[in-house]
């Protein structure tokens, strides 16, 4: 069924102040930082998100709602985004927009070849940007008139989010470390890091991924990544 509510008041037209009213983004993301940039950006363009943390919960969501819009992050603790975009660029009736997303600009390709219709890069910070690219993919009756007229904002997470997303990793680097947990811990630290521009960290969860690539010891590189997630929630519990 259509995400919508019958009984509600009939959504007003959409307009160059809030240009993705009437839409339902569903955003498949697992980072609490990277999803309340996305309620911003959504809050502010007027459209009404829903999320999940994973493919199994996303996949759980569409059989119940169709949204008009969903965006999809590429790299999920549960598998990759591009078989949740391969699925729905078959499914009919078909998403209006399918997007990928992911701090990664390699995994485009992938997103692309799997059926989607566009791609955002991490990190996501301005409202202009954001509204445009979902507005160019949707179809031309729910477009207001006007698109130069959207105003610009640079969107700003609660930074406990990003504290929410190191009290995660660490769980999951307190558990067995084995390659899929070092590459899922890599992957999703260096997307939140960049967006949060923790540049150490970025660059420390990027190296753990080259070594774990390259086939070398990590067991140096997992411990600095392992520390400075620790540190990190130390500066939480001294604020």
């Amino acid at each position: 069924m259509d995400d919508s509510d019958p009984f509600t008041a009939p959504t007003p037209p959409p307009n160059a102040m809030r240009p993705l009213l009437g839409q339902t983004i569903l955003v498949v993301e697992d980072s609490r930082y990277v999803c309340d940039a996305m309620r911003l950006m959504c809050l502010h363009s007027g459209a009404r998100i829903r999320r999940a943390d994973c493919l199994k919960s996303a996949r759980r969501h569409l059989q119940i709602y169709r949204p008009t819009v969903i965006i999809v992050d590429m790299g999920l603790p549960d598998g990759s985004g591009a078989d949740l975009i391969d699925e729905l660029s078959q499914a009919t009736p078909r998403i209006s927009a399918i997007v990928g997303m992911s701090g990664d600009e390699d995994t485009k390709a992938a997103a692309m070849r799997a059926g989607a219709d566009g791609f955002l890069s991490k990190p996501l910070t301005s409202l202009a940007f954001f509204q445009k690219s979902i507005l160019e993919l949707l179809p031309e009756d729910r477009r207001p008139s006007g698109l130069h007229a959207i105003r610009d904002e640079v969107i700003r997470p609660d930074p406990l989010a990003y504290q929410d997303d190191m009290a995660h990793i660490a769980d999951v680097l307190s558990g067995p470390t084995d390659q899929t947990t070092l590459d899922y811990a890599a992957r999703f630290l260096s997307g939140v890091a960049v967006c949060a521009q923790d540049t150490v960290l970025a660059d420390a969860a990027r190296k753990l991924a080259a070594t774990r690539f390259d086939g070398t010891p990590v067991t140096a590189q997992a411990a600095r990544v392992a520390g400075l997630v620790q540190n990190r929630l130390e500066q939480r519990e001294a604020i």
